[in-house]
């Protein structure tokens, strides 16, 4: 009953339109104080949520993407990939799929991967007839893929809630990464061969490859320094962020002179924004899980999961429904800090390896960002398209509209990825 009750009453309260930190909050103060207990349970809990040195690393990734955001490491990238494979069946769909990959090894976040590689892609595909849904689409679902392949936020978030190896959360996610690019790819490929309509691109000299390749070289050795330096150990996951941000910061007021020391203090205060957004959150859940575990709510779930659910296919399958329908009401963060205090001692006790769980959970989450009403790649897409004078006018249903195809393609890798878990776990356990 008193589970019922707490999640109705959370419910009611991001129903009312209560900001998803503030309400679960909230509601753990409510029920701290409402079993007697201190008051400084809920400072306490806040200051443990934030007093670890792997968070750091969120922030520096953000500053780190926004550095790349603003010096035009996406339109380098997206130039420099596009000569090599423009000239395909559906070349600068595939040009943009691989470049949003390249740049999710660099900035961990679907939301800077989607406005970067979007603010260059979606002009050159529309110009070259691609249909616009499919592009509003493609850009939306290709974001995604900056969660997955490392570094990523929300898997150092999930690796801090779980108490779990961020350096193989991240190694895990490279496969499904890659599988998934690689999904994407065929589709556009195909959608392009059988009825497409672009215009074709006409095949790249060598030295027009060469002068685009150069021009993207530090950005693409950005990524190789950050992802092999995390694999062999060379960094910590908040290392490499530290190291990423200094190195974007060389590259471009130094090396390439595409950003100015004036526009250091815009990027500040807008990765300020995001990164105390994110920290809200973690507090807010913190104090909500603590609560939780204080009403013994997580071991009533529990229980009822190993009654109803004995097989760990199947608790997997029921959350992965159950996070596709939240995703359709809560944004991707919230979702996680909301969920993971209460099915943690539900995979502890059905024995699922957390590594492999959470690269299915953070699978689900792509398909959360671009699910309406509230997926956030769909509104960022929206954003990039409406300030491109080609796109006046696009609503979030244009975006949705596109996206479609590509969710079933995400459901169709997390399911291969359930049928054979060596697809997350060889290169982090294996290779």
């Amino acid at each position: 009953m008193t589970t019922a009750l707490v999640f109705v009453g959370l419910l009611s309260l991001l129903l009312l339109g209560v900001d998803i930190a503030f309400a679960m909050a909230g509601l753990g103060v409510v029920l701290i104080l409402s079993a007697d207990l201190s008051p400084l349970l809920m400072p306490q809990a806040m200051m443990a949520s934030m007093d670890n040195f792997i968070l750091l690393a969120v922030p520096l990734f953000i500053l780190m993407a926004n550095v790349l955001l603003r010096g035009g490491a996406g339109n380098d990238l997206f130039n420099a990939v596009q000569s090599w494979v423009g000239h395909w069946p559906g070349g600068l769909a595939v040009a943009t799929i691989l470049s949003c990959a390249i740049f999710s090894a660099i900035s961990g976040s679907s939301v800077a991967t989607a406005a970067t590689i979007g603010t260059v892609a979606i002009p050159a595909m529309i110009s070259r007839g691609y249909e616009r849904s499919f592009v509003y689409g493609l850009l939306a679902a290709g974001g995604t893929i900056g969660i997955l392949i490392p570094p990523s936020i929300p898997m150092i978030v999930f690796g801090f809630v779980m108490s779990e190896s961020i350096v193989d959360l991240f190694l895990a996610g490279i496969g499904p990464g890659l599988l998934l690019t690689a999904f994407f790819v065929v589709y556009a490929v195909l959608w392009a061969q059988f009825g497409g309509g672009q215009r074709k691109v006409p095949r790249a000299s060598w030295s027009e490859r060469r002068r685009a390749t150069l021009r993207a070289f530090p950005t693409l050795a950005l990524a190789i320094l950050v992802l092999f330096g995390i694999y062999f150990g060379v960094f910590t996951p908040t290392e490499a962020a530290g190291v990423g941000f200094v190195a974007a910061l060389i590259i471009t007021l130094v090396i390439q002179r595409s950003l100015t020391i004036g526009e250091l203090f815009v990027i500040a205060r807008d990765s300020a924004r995001t990164s105390v957004m994110v920290l809200f959150i973690i507090a807010g859940a913190k104090v909500f899980g603590q609560a939780l575990a204080l009403y013994q709510i997580p071991q009533e779930v529990t229980a009822a999961v190993v009654v109803n659910l004995v097989l760990p296919v199947a608790f997997i399958g029921g959350i992965c429904v159950l996070l596709l329908v939240m995703g359709c009401v809560l944004e991707t963060l919230s979702m996680m800090l909301l969920m993971l205090p209460i099915i943690e001692p539900s995979l502890r006790d059905l024995a699922i390896d957390p590594i492999w769980f959470g690269v299915i959970f953070t699978m689900m989450m792509e398909c959360a960002l671009i699910t309406p009403p509230v997926g956030l790649n769909l509104f960022v897409i929206q954003a990039v398209a409406s300030a491109d004078e080609h796109s006046p006018s696009v609503s979030t249903g244009d975006v949705a509209r596109g996206v479609f195809p590509f969710v079933l393609l995400i459901i169709m890798c997390v399911v291969l990825v359930i049928a054979m878990p060596e697809i997350a776990l060889y290169i982090p356990f294996y290779l």
